[in-house]
């Protein structure tokens, strides 16, 4: 086990703090930059590189999610760059396994660590920001007037020949350009307001989607309906690192299938409390289903791409299935995710 410091700064049931900088001063951060880790050491290192480099004015800090309550790689692995001040921040440990959960503990010992934080930003670690990543983002929601940024997570291959599959839908962004959009689905690049936390409240990531992923979308979804604005930054990106085994056909048609998933859970929760809702979602996606063949023929003809054409295909199966129950646990193996 890391050793907690004396001075435990907040207390969340199920979290523990592995570490800070010192003289670190909490009330003087304008951006927290959250960052979950599992199992993904150096990974997690070159992007605590990429923050470290970030072009900024603005005070920030990081706070670093561990969700491997065990051998702690990542939490051992950062801890030196925070107790050696070259990363102003908190290295926390989040003992609940799940992709929500660790988000969860983040967001909420950022609320209560950081009381005057504007911007709270989230990265994944195995991302890598770009060196005008944070100014733009927040620059964004500013000139915007949005509550909520997403920006795109652009596909590094591991092998270079596979970068044909960056225009994939599993891969490409859902926008092309800066603005403010009707809808965001991923966390992996993203800026929240705090007064969208505080308003939203704990728990933000619903837990349900702890394995399956979709917790972000739905969150998103449910920010949308209680009226905040959101936006896309379209300067302010992330390069992602895409092992080889994510554009294997298997990974591929579980993604798409997990997506359609996530589509009928999330309108599920926002048709919630409406006249016929599950009739409503359940017709919707029989209709998909129908229309998916034509719709994937096109995409087919379009992009030449076979799997490409497949996707809608997958996505509308994937929504038909989870009204049977069925649950893509991506997450529950992460090494074959």
């Amino acid at each position: 086990m890391i050793p907690l410091p004396s001075d435990v700064l907040v207390s969340i049931a199920g979290v523990s703090i592995a570490g800070r900088s010192p003289g670190l001063v909490a009330e003087t951060v304008e951006a927290v930059v959250t960052l979950p880790t599992f199992k993904r050491p150096r990974l997690l290192l070159e992007t605590l590189a990429s923050l470290k480099g970030q072009r900024t004015d603005r005070r920030f800090a990081v706070i670093v999610m561990e969700n491997e309550a065990e051998a702690h790689e990542g939490a051992r692995a950062a801890l030196p760059l925070f107790e050696r001040a070259e990363m102003p921040g908190v290295v926390i440990v989040a003992h609940e396994r799940g992709n929500c959960s660790a988000y969860n503990a983040g967001w909420q010992t950022a609320i209560l660590h950081f009381p005057n934080f504007r911007h709270l930003l989230v990265i994944d670690d195995d991302e890598i920001a770009d060196a005008d990543w944070l100014e733009r983002m927040c620059k964004a929601a500013e000139t915007l007037g949005a509550d909520i940024v997403g920006g795109p997570q652009v596909p590094v291959f591991a092998d270079p020949s596979h970068g044909r599959w960056a225009e994939h839908p599993v891969f490409a962004p859902p926008y092309r350009e800066t603005g403010r959009v009707p809808a965001l689905y991923s966390s992996g690049n993203l800026l929240i307001g705090r007064h969208v936390l505080t308003a939203m409240g704990p728990p933000f990531l619903d837990l349900k989607f702890n394995f399956m992923g979709g917790g972000d979308a739905d969150f998103l979804s449910r920010a949308a309906q209680k009226g905040f604005v959101l936006a896309w930054c379209a300067e302010a990106r992330v390069n992602e690192t895409v092992p080889a085994r994510r554009v294997e056909a298997d990974w591929i048609r579980a993604r798409s299938l997990r997506n359609g998933v996530i589509s009928t859970l999330v309108e599920k929760k926002k048709r919630a409390g409406t006249p016929f809702a599950g009739a409503k979602v359940f017709l919707k996606s029989l209709a998909l289903l129908a229309a998916s063949p034509v719709r994937g023929a096109i995409r087919l003809v379009r992009t030449g791409s076979l799997a490409t054409g497949l996707y809608p295909v997958y996505v509308a199966i994937g929504r038909v299935l989870a009204e049977f129950g069925y649950a893509n646990e991506q997450y529950r193996q992460p090494e074959k995710n």
